[in-house]
């Protein structure tokens, strides 16, 4: 007698189905990214955000409390400065906003993680991630810009440094200042494998970072390409990233199955912007249902690997792990 083989057997019922779950999302997984801006009592929503809001640091003291609360353990700061210019000089400014928003933050919620994103292109009025010669972004005078950035970060109480720039020896520019300077157990979230994506635009209304010419091509990486991702990842991890990312995350999950795959090191992947406005514009015409789109996209990018997942939808999920 043939025996039928039933794996149905073992999707019975849902106290079964939750005994062999081989994935599962927890609420230490999670990073909430926010904007901070300058003013006071500013609590704005942000159009294409829909439910993410540009905060003044008063403010923002006090969402980060309630997402403390939560239990998600780690916040991912971009600042809008009140000034751009072509060397984006707030961005290293030991008064910027995003060093003050870190001061006000640790100093009323000490135990929360605070990463800080390390770019330029928000600061600056060209709009691009690094100091422009003849049209293009210059890598190596863009490095010691960008590790100023870090370090300033660091100084007004950081606890992890993202650069997410791409410039060729970023990391190293900055653990090496970090070193000297006497940081030596501050960690960099490297974005090793960040793509020229289509899935930033509503980011770019955000951080009011939009290039004013030309395009990132010529420092993100190609969507076509895989190999490359490998490559970026092991240089990052040779001048000393102690967290990798690959950005973005959901058409990106093969990259994220192969670093997790050829790295032994902690790998995070960033739920951007784009793609967290689809599920928003799509639950708001009744199209998909809002909770499960979201709990199985969080679940597809740590089955593929990510040890911790930035998103926006950080404060929902946290809710909905807690009802569960």
């Amino acid at each position: 007698m043939e025996i039928i083989k039933r794996p149905r057997r073992l999707r019975t019922n849902k106290t079964i189905r939750n005994m062999i779950k081989e994935t599962t999302i927890d609420i230490n997984d999670l990073i909430y990214p926010l904007f901070v801006v300058p003013g006071e009592n500013i609590k704005k929503e942000i159009d294409s955000l829909p439910g993410v809001y540009h905060y003044s640091i008063d403010l923002l003291v006090e969402e980060v409390k309630d997402v403390k609360k939560l239990g998600i353990p780690a916040v991912l700061i971009f600042g809008i400065p009140s000034h751009k210019d072509e060397l984006g000089s707030e961005a290293y400014d030991d008064n910027g906003i995003v060093q003050k928003a870190v001061k006000a933050i640790k100093s009323e919620v000490s135990d929360m993680v605070v990463i800080t994103d390390v770019c330029m292109c928000e600061y600056t009025s060209h709009g691009h991630c690094g100091i422009i010669k003849d049209d293009y972004v210059d890598n190596d005078e863009t490095l010691e810009y960008i590790a100023k950035i870090a370090l300033s970060h660091v100084k007004a109480g950081a606890d992890i440094v993202a650069p997410s720039d791409m410039m060729d020896g970023r990391i190293g520019a900055i653990r090496k200042l970090l070193d000297k300077e006497g940081f030596v157990n501050i960690p960099i979230m490297a974005y090793s494998a960040k793509y020229a994506s289509s899935f930033y635009g509503p980011f770019r209304e955000a951080a009011q970072s939009a290039p004013q010419f030309g395009d990132r091509k010529s420092y993100q990486m190609d969507s076509s390409n895989s190999n490359e991702a490998l490559r970026e990842i092991s240089l990052d991890i040779d001048e000393g990233a102690d967290i990798i990312m690959v950005k973005p995350a959901l058409s990106y999950l093969d990259i994220v199955r192969r670093a997790k795959d050829n790295f032994n090191i902690p790998l995070a992947a960033y739920n951007v912007s784009g793609e967290y406005s689809m599920v928003k514009a799509a639950s708001k015409m009744g199209w998909v249902d809002e909770k499960s789109i979201v709990l199985e996209m969080m679940t597809s990018i740590k089955r593929a690997g990510a040890d911790m997942i930035i998103t926006y939808f950080a404060k929902d999920v946290a809710r909905w792990l807690t009802i569960q």
